[in-house]
């Protein structure tokens, strides 16, 4: 399937069901995003979708950004026990130890970052592994088109496990890269896609 053509008459990317997945295809999915607070939530989040349905954590994100302190890194990298026991504890959110733990590593990481490089510093190591945009011909015809992970998502997986990052595989990257719009992989015949051309 290439397309899906919901009751509204506009055809989205064949994934993009009604409802809360129409509305983050049509408004979020594939747009640029920048700032260090943004990249890192979505990074944090896609680690979270992990082995789920990423409906599960799109559902759960304000119950997300409120446990994780709006994911401001340096105010999720003083967590400590007590937080830990309590995001363990907080049935809004995905409550796996070992993705929480991540996460609080990766702001203390991220931090560390910011401190040594400035404001702006994951922001840069992210884009500076953005690809080449897609002519339009070389849009993906349907999903089956779209990769998992590219050589710049291994790439940026690498920088960022340099960096001290962990839950940071090619694959998750990849999933950054799409949502944060560093790729486009609207499929043809989509509107997003039609709008992008």
């Amino acid at each position: 399937m290439t397309v899906t053509t919901g009751a509204d008459g506009v055809a989205r990317c064949p994934w993009a069901a009604p409802g809360e997945y129409a509305r983050y295809h049509d408004e979020e999915w594939g747009v640029p995003l920048h700032g260090d607070v943004p990249l890192f939530e979505k990074l944090s989040l896609e680690g979270f979708q992990s082995g789920l349905s990423w409906i599960v954590v799109l559902r759960k994100r304000p119950a997300f950004r409120e446990a994780f302190a709006g994911f401001e890194p340096e105010r999720v990298a003083a967590f400590d026990d007590d937080d830990l026991a309590r995001l363990l504890a907080d049935a809004g959110i995905v409550r796996n130890r070992m993705k929480i733990q991540a996460v609080v590593s990766n702001a203390r990481a991220v931090a560390a970052l910011r401190e040594r490089d400035g404001e702006g510093a994951l922001d840069r190591l992210v884009w500076s592994h953005a690809p080449e945009p897609r002519s339009p011909p070389d849009r993906p015809t349907g999903m089956d088109d779209v990769p998992s992970s590219t050589p710049e998502s291994a790439a940026l997986a690498k920088a960022l496990k340099a960096a001290g990052l962990t839950f940071v595989g090619p694959v998750t990257v990849y999933a950054l890269m799409q949502s944060a719009g560093l790729v486009d992989d609207h499929v043809q015949g989509c509107f997003r896609a039609d709008a992008a051309s």
